[in-house]
């Protein structure tokens, strides 16, 4: 009984508790084929936003953010482009959000597919990770890192230029990086 109690506090702060992303440890990063024969890389440096617990007991929604000026390319002239109206027009949309499906912690072990929302260029449209197993130990002080990788097109949210020079097939990876965060 004495046992109970003492752990009684550690159990109501585990139910209490969501995970923040670790801004200075996730990224995420992109890759679009140029002339069928080569690619562009990119990433962002400024990802944020939570895990939180879901409706289900058990469940968890991811919601972050990219500010899509924290973009990094080879050169800045491609920055210069990536950032402009027709790529992601950064000065009407300065964020790419996303908020996914509740996903149990039994598919964060196993891993599978994380869904969800996108919003890109002020457009939402589905989006599908595949998500790498993983397991965040509540009580536990120490990072969880998650890794997802997907495929966007770019014409489902309206970037339909240079349609000869680039893929409308997008990568989209990211490594996340979660800090346990009592409320």
């Amino acid at each position: 009984m004495l046992l109970c109690l003492l752990l009684l506090p550690a159990f109501v702060a585990a139910g209490e508790t969501d995970f923040r992303i670790d801004p200075t440890a996730s990224q995420a990063s992109f890759k679009v084929r140029l002339l069928w024969l080569d690619h562009v890389d990119g990433g962002f440096t400024q990802v944020i936003g939570d895990v939180l617990p879901g409706p289900q007991p058990g469940s968890w929604v991811v919601d972050a953010t990219i500010a899509v000026k924290s973009v990094s390319m080879p050169t800045s002239r491609i920055r210069a482009w990536v950032l402009a109206p027709a790529f992601f027009d950064a000065e009407h949309h300065p964020t790419i959000h996303f908020v996914s499906d509740p996903i149990t912690e039994t598919d964060l072990d196993h891993g599978g597919t994380l869904t969800g929302y996108l919003t890109l260029r002020g457009v939402t449209a589905p989006m599908h990770f595949s998500l790498q197993p993983i397991h965040c130990e509540t009580l536990a002080l120490s990072p969880c890192h998650i890794t997802l990788h997907g495929r966007l097109r770019r014409s489902a949210f309206g970037m339909t230029s240079d349609r000869l020079a680039l893929s409308d097939s997008v990568d989209l990876n990211l490594s996340i990086t979660l800090q346990r965060e009592s409320r």
